[in-house]
């Protein structure tokens, strides 16, 4: 089994690198790779990790879930990336000097139309994309030579080069999200249309429940499909490897970003594992007994309903905020979060919900514009999650 320069027997544990893309200035930039092959044959899991480069508690999960004991306990393989954007890690921040965008929109779309040939952030998630589904990814061509058995060239000419069981079985996105934040996981919504049936996305969303329960974490739905395609979230990691790829995938939020959160570290690479012994890679006896119970030490959901994400509210008056809530609090429709005040200290505004849910986090800094979110909330969620890509199909 191999990826890039990591190549593994049954029962091995190997890393190695993936070259992505020439640089500039000689030299290429290349994705770190573990690849854990068990004894026996069985699924393959992907993990992913480091897509922003400040989220430090993703990239150690991705890392120690890795253990060198791994390969003996499996049943298939485990595939990892713990650093998908190095460029953002060697900045320590959110965003690369590719872009001043989001490197975690640039995945394939098997339903948008290009018009304009891809940039570099577009041709690195789009090689990564290939390996994790093991297959070419649709869409206009950016120039890359089609997989053979010389493997891989940089430049024009890259291609993945992978032994095909490296293609996944299901993938976890490892991310975390604002200072303070409570950890949780995001499940996407599943979409059907030109690429699948409703019979087919109902199919993979039954997987997708599996796959988000079995982690540990407090589950809540992604925005509803006209937002989630707005801001391309179709085009994010978990996003394309389940709305393109047909593998379910998920993103966990692992709390604030920046520094390593240790309870949270633990608790994420406990969910890895239970999530390997749902889908058949271990045996729930052969979980090491130094792991913690998925979930433990992660607050419960403080509502008993469904939610989904939501930014907001929002403040129509610039000024200061003062936050009200915490990050966990409960809060219902017509509750205040925050106060905005003027640099002088006199009251100006009031940032009220309109709906029932909890906080996952509060905006960062002082300073907030007109139409800012002042928080991050989970909110009721009474849609569906097998949903038509086209919001006007029947």
């Amino acid at each position: 089994m191999h990826l890039g320069t990591a190549e593994a027997a049954p029962g091995e544990l190997a890393r190695g690198w993936l070259d992505v893309t020439d640089l500039p200035t000689g030299g290429a930039e290349r994705l770190p790779i573990l690849i854990a092959n068990g004894v026996d044959d069985g699924p393959t899991l992907w993990l992913t990790g480091g897509v922003h480069g400040d989220e430090a508690t993703g990239v150690a999960v991705a890392q120690d879930a890795m253990r060198e004991d791994l390969p003996e306990r499996l049943a298939g393989a485990v595939v990892c990336v713990p650093v998908v954007s190095p460029a953002g890690l060697r900045r320590n921040a959110r965003h690369t000097y590719y872009g001043d965008d989001d490197p975690n929109r640039h995945f394939p779309d098997a339903e948008r139309d290009a018009s304009r040939p891809p940039e570099v952030q577009e041709r690195i998630d789009r090689r990564l994309y290939e390996a994790i589904v093991g297959e070419p990814a649709p869409g206009g061509d950016d120039g890359e030579a089609e997989n053979d058995d010389e493997g891989t060239e940089t430049g024009d000419d890259l291609a993945v080069d992978a032994s095909p069981k490296v293609a996944a079985d299901a993938l976890i996105d490892l991310h975390t999200a604002g200072v303070g934040s409570v950890p949780f996981t995001i499940r996407d919504r599943v979409l059907y249309g030109e690429r699948r049936t409703e019979a087919e996305a109902e199919a993979l969303a039954a997987d997708l429940d599996r796959l988000a329960d079995a982690f540990g974490f407090p589950v809540l739905t992604e925005y509803p499909a006209e937002e989630y395609l707005d801001q391309r979230l179709q085009r994010s990691t978990a996003g394309a490897a389940l709305n393109t790829g047909g593998v379910p995938a998920i993103t966990v939020e692992l709390g604030a970003h920046s520094v390593v959160e240790e309870d949270t570290r633990a608790a994420g690479v406990a969910g890895v594992y239970a999530v390997a012994a749902e889908f058949g890679l271990l045996d729930a006896a052969d979980v090491p007994d130094d792991l913690p119970a998925p979930g433990e030490g992660i607050p419960d959901a403080p509502v008993d309903f469904p939610v989904r994400r939501f930014r907001g509210p929002r403040t129509e008056t610039a000024g200061l905020l003062r936050h009200r809530v915490a990050a966990g609090d409960a809060v219902e429709a017509g509750d205040t979060v925050a106060d905005v005040v003027s640099p002088t200290g006199e009251p100006r505004a009031e940032a009220t919900v309109d709906r029932d849910g909890y906080v996952l986090g509060r905006a960062e800094g002082l300073a907030a514009y007109e139409g800012d979110a002042v928080a991050s909330l989970a909110v009721r969620d009474d849609g569906d999650l097998v949903v038509p890509r086209d919001a006007n199909e029947d």
